[in-house]
């Protein structure tokens, strides 16, 4: 570790007995247990409404989760003398959720219920959902002309702009089913009602967070976290498993039961999280990518991505056939 990380830790009324390096982060042990250090990437603000989030839910019996440890002063904000802002974390001992396995799949999933359920009725703060989906698609959707149209005018086409193009049309449907099945949906009204019952989500709930103990499952990292519909956590968790499991019918269908016997799915919130999935968010996000990049050089690994997101919708087709009962017209 360099002198100024140890510098840090000297802010901290703890005896530090060994550290080592791991992604963006350093991993301590010391007399008060075992400790993550990392630069803060959040404003102070963020930080406490993080802070006061995780201490809700350790009042409400949801213990396992990265509580922040205040330095001598009692901040939870530590400055290096070359004025980086640094934060130190309980941390768990353990690995990586496997969602690649079936039980630790729905381990996790079951997790996230029981993360949902103490995750209500805490009174409004920031970051709270602000804008309606059906705007969002709106958006996304004329981005998505806007960047076929400009690829159109290229000369040459790079093997992205043809890959892009060749499947524009058939992807774009999916975009616009999408835009049109929020027209009906009441999420405006979802919203609001989440946000008066006081329900937030973790903001990136993935197997990256999701750490296996010996002692059960930590959750961590709830620097996403806000006030929102809850199942949008359900979804990022849902596409990300089913991309990895190339979209396979049973391994979904037992996600979704694991989550429902902890904590049911409302009508309106299985119908936000069909909505969030026929959308093709991951097409969209490359190509938002692409159009805000040096367009003079895409890597290979881009364009294998766009490959696979075009590959892994059609996987998806059947899915949300099966599962939803939704067949794109």
């Amino acid at each position: 570790m360099q002198d100024y990380e140890l510098s840090i830790l000297e802010q901290y009324p703890i005896i530090v007995k060994s550290t080592r390096k791991t992604r963006g982060a350093f991993f301590c042990d010391t007399d008060q247990g075992f400790l993550l250090l990392r630069e803060a990437g959040m404003s102070k603000r963020r930080i406490l409404a993080v802070q006061k989030l995780c201490s809700h839910l350790e009042e409400e019996g949801y213990a396992r989760t990265d509580q922040l440890i205040p330095n001598q002063t009692g901040e939870y904000v530590s400055t290096s003398e070359e004025g980086r802002n640094y934060i130190l974390k309980r941390w768990f001992r353990g690995r990586e959720c496997d969602i690649r396995k079936g039980k630790e799949l729905l381990e996790g999933t079951a997790n996230l219920a029981h993360l949902h359920r103490f995750m209500t009725e805490i009174p409004e703060g920031e970051n709270a959902a602000k804008c309606s989906i059906r705007d969002e698609y709106a958006r996304h959707n004329q981005q998505l002309k806007k960047i076929r149209k400009f690829m159109r005018n290229q000369s040459p086409l790079g093997e992205f702009e043809m890959e892009f193009l060749k499947c524009f049309d058939r992807i774009f449907q999916w975009a616009e089913a999408a835009f049109e099945e929020a027209q009906d949906m009441p999420c405006d009204r979802l919203f609001q009602e989440c946000r008066e019952k006081g329900m937030m989500i973790h903001g990136d709930y993935n197997y990256h967070n999701i750490l296996m103990t010996d002692d059960g499952i930590a959750t961590t990292n709830f620097d996403r976290s806000g006030y929102h519909i809850q199942a949008e956590d359900v979804y990022y968790f849902l596409r990300k498993a089913m991309e990895k499991q190339g979209w396979n019918i049973r391994a979904g269908g037992h996600m979704l039961d694991a989550y429902d016997a902890i904590r049911p799915l409302t009508r309106e919130e299985e119908g936000y999280l069909k909505l969030r999935l026929i959308y093709p968010e991951k097409f969209w996000k490359l190509a938002d990518s692409y159009y805000r990049s040096n367009k003079a050089w895409i890597s290979v690994k881009n364009v294998e991505k766009l490959k696979t997101a075009i590959r892994q919708i059609e996987e998806k087709r059947q899915f949300l056939e099966t599962v939803f009962a939704f067949r794109l017209s």
